[in-house]
């Protein structure tokens, strides 16, 4: 690479989005980190993701089925707030 002056591009800066209050009670891992179902509507499990867009981030927050493995609700913002995984 030096022989022909080609140089590494350096790695984007990370954005961190989540700052985790430590003197925050944590919940209850109530399903033991077993994601098994026997039945629908028996487990639900939520989760978040971000794209990146000209106009700056979209947050997703969306609720999954583990029985059927079918998204039963979502939510669109451009906010990382409570009322995301709540609307979901």
């Amino acid at each position: 690479m030096a022989e022909h002056s080609i140089e590494g591009r350096s790695p984007r800066r990370k954005r961190r989005l989540t700052v985790a209050d430590e003197s925050a009670p944590r919940p209850a891992d109530l399903v033991e980190r077993r994601f098994v179902a026997e039945r629908p509507d028996q487990l639900w499990v939520c989760d978040l993701t971000y794209v990146k867009t000209w106009e700056g981030f979209v947050y997703l927050a969306f609720v999954k089925d583990v029985f059927s493995r079918m998204i039963v609700g979502w939510q669109l913002a451009n906010h990382l707030r409570t009322e995301l995984v709540l609307d979901a």
